[in-house]
């Protein structure tokens, strides 16, 4: 199986783009955090998550991607059951969403990109700015972040059997705890004039 360096390196040889990198460890930090959680394998659900989108830049389509990334990520060894994870977050490639990995990651993925929204139009661009009730109500908002799936995030709460909320919750705090990585810190002062308010 890839270790995750291998991962990054095939998700930096095929992403230029420093938003799709930092999408893909938001994702991630959510994504290994429930296996973390759920006692699963964190490496592989952690190489799952940085590739989901590792051919986007070039697949820009749905006609493509992830399909065709998932033909390259075969060549590069990639094991099945984290190829059929890839497949299965887009729902337009029909392949059915089973295992706690293939549901994990559709429920994050949207998520993790609305989060980090919501975090640079914050005063102090920081996540920690972030919380429940801000991510629940920019959803109402249809003009912001309007290419994120609402719905997407909705039925993968309900897909992996957790309250919107608590789920919500889950993925702020752990982009929190990866703040620096994702980009996401904002400054200290936020952080502090937040931890206050929690």
């Amino acid at each position: 199986m890839l270790n995750r360096n291998q991962a990054w390196e095939i998700l930096c040889e095929f992403t230029k783009s420093d938003g799709l990198r930092k999408h893909a460890l938001a994702v991630e930090a959510c994504v290994t955090a429930y296996a973390r959680k759920l006692g699963e394998d964190e490496p592989k659900w952690s190489v799952t998550a940085l590739l989901h989108d590792f051919d986007w830049e070039i697949h820009p389509t749905l006609e493509e991607h992830p399909q065709k990334g998932e033909a390259i990520l075969a060549e590069r060894g990639v094991d099945e059951e984290t190829r059929r994870a890839i497949l299965s977050h887009a729902s337009h490639t029909g392949v059915p969403r089973v295992s706690a990995l293939e549901k994990t990651l559709f429920a994050c993925d949207e998520l993790a990109g609305f989060i980090t929204a919501i975090s640079y139009v914050k005063p102090n661009r920081s996540v920690f700015e972030v919380d429940v009730q801000s991510v629940k109500k920019k959803m109402k908002d249809k003009a912001f972040a309007r290419s994120v799936n609402r719905q997407d995030i909705i039925d993968g709460a309900q897909e992996i059997g957790a309250p919107l909320e608590e789920h919500i919750d889950f993925c702020v705090k752990a982009m929190q705890a990866k703040a620096e990585e994702l980009g996401l810190k904002g400054n200290l002062d936020s952080q502090a004039s937040a931890s206050h308010l929690s």
